[in-house]
């Protein structure tokens, strides 16, 4: 017989004559001559009760099976007498897979996430965590059928680069030559004898990737992993994450910003929709908001606002923020949580940041001192897209790179891009987790990635 999911019997109008279900107990109460037992395959946030009796010939076994342990139930599906189930399991065969020991870290009890982070190849065991999972899952799927259905082409863009997309410098190296025994030139040492023949890293961003992809294929889209080697134990930084970063020939600012609009939209919306049961954990046990909050994001006009009108309106707020206002800063996220959650109290785009805060490949605008850069904002989360118009002039781009200090004969091929056919494209990345965070009012990006990677934390 083959197997069914759990999901797929709970969400049955009428009984399966006879199922097979396999996975794992996660309460079970014995009695005298029968025992209840909850068990979940992770297909859903909701067990299925099983009724196992003494009449089965390993009766005796099965009461040693206690949370953790794996079970295989072949039994009768029927009407459950008990509240809050639909349907339950009568058992007519129970095969042990395998048995949990007492000592079983995850019991019927709420456990932090602090502790969770710490047993992290359990923790998917759990109804918080696998609503994350199973959230997250259908996010990327969602991701690709959006650009499916706006005709994007999907490109897998390089993970090992020579390229520091953002010029920040915080990048991961990646080299095969011996660490006791450094090849030195000119007491340097000598990367010619790399793997590569020269320093390379653990990419940042696809983006300039997807540029080349975008002024050949018109519309594009990568979706990968991506690291940065910040040093930072915040809730909001890991050292591997996922980005989705489309880029589009043809496109200004402004159709940059609508289109991201109509991508976060989308998301949200197919997640309300095909999540719901997941998302209703979050909403009773996380955040009390996050329904009205999701609410807003997808009902929502979300505002255009300039960088310097942001600025203003900060500085005149009255309100005392830990890191001063002043135009040329970035803005923390103190600053963006105010503007999303209680002046405006919808989502915001701030576009034409000053070009010294922002990299060289954003189009310098006709003031020569902002560039056309945009960031949209959330209530609750901050920043969750950064993006912009990229500068398609060459001779402005070589300007440019020259202001920051960057080497144009590494960027040869980028520069070639803008010699043979160059448009005006634009494009944004947009961070998977964060998300994700904003999805489900989780508040550390720990808590919605399996395995996450952070200052001194490899383990798993």
């Amino acid at each position: 017989m083959q197997r069914t999911k759990i999901a797929t019997l709970l969400d049955s109008e009428t009984p399966y004559e006879q199922v097979l279900i396999k996975g794992w107990v996660r309460t079970k109460r014995d009695s005298k001559d029968f025992s209840f037992i909850e068990i979940n395959d992770g297909s859903s946030l909701a067990n299925m009760q099983v009724i196992a009796t003494n009449q089965l010939p390993n009766y005796a076994d099965i009461k040693r099976a206690i949370t953790g342990s794996a079970l295989s139930v072949t039994g009768k599906m029927v009407t459950s007498p008990g509240k809050g189930q639909k349907w339950e399991i009568q058992a007519e065969h129970i095969d042990i897979v395998s048995l949990a020991p007492e000592t079983f870290p995850l019991q019927k009890k709420r456990h932090t996430d602090e502790f969770l982070r710490t047993i992290a190849h359990l923790r998917p065991r759990t109804n918080k965590y696998g609503a994350v999972f199973r959230i997250r899952s259908e996010l990327a799927y969602a991701i690709h059928r959006f650009f499916k259905e706006k005709s994007f082409r999907y490109i897998h863009t390089p993970i090992i680069t020579s390229s520091d997309c953002e010029g920040a410098g915080e990048l991961f190296r990646i080299s095969t030559l011996d660490f006791n025994n450094l090849p030195k030139k000119a007491d340097k040492i000598d990367n010619t004898q790399d793997f590569f023949g020269r320093e390379t890293y653990l990419t940042v961003s696809g983006q300039l990737s997807a540029e080349m992809f975008a002024l050949a294929l018109g519309d594009v889209y990568t979706f990968g992993p991506t690291f940065r080697a910040e040093n930072s134990n915040t809730s909001r930084h890991v050292a591997e994450f996922w980005m989705i970063e489309p880029e589009m020939a043809f496109c200004d600012l402004h159709a940059n910003m609508a289109f991201a609009e109509e991508m976060v939209k989308y998301l949200a919306g197919h997640i309300m929709q095909e999540c719901e049961t997941d998302l209703n954990l979050f909403a009773r046990f996380v955040d009390k908001s996050l329904m009205p909050t999701l609410e807003n994001i997808v009902s929502s006009d979300y505002l255009q606002l300039p960088y310097h009108e942001a600025i203003d309106i900060l500085v005149t707020s009255g309100q005392s923020f830990e890191f001063k206002v002043a135009y040329g800063k970035d803005l923390q996220s103190e600053h963006e949580r105010y503007l999303t959650e209680i002046h405006f109290k919808k989502p915001v785009f701030i576009y034409d940041y000053p070009k010294s805060i922002k990299p060289f490949y954003m189009r310098l605008n006709d003031d020569n001192e902002t560039v056309a850069a945009m960031d949209l904002l959330m209530p609750r989360v901050g920043e969750i897209i950064g993006g912009s118009q990229r500068e398609e002039r060459l001779a402005v781009l070589q300007a440019r790179m020259q202001e920051v200090g960057l080497n144009q004969e590494e960027y040869w091929w980028y520069l070639d891009s803008r010699r043979f056919g160059s448009v005006p494209h634009s494009g944004f990345g947009m961070g998977f987790e964060r998300f994700l965070m904003m999805l489900t009012g989780v508040s550390n990006i720990r808590d919605v990635i399996p395995f996450p990677r952070s200052p001194a934390s490899i383990d798993f």
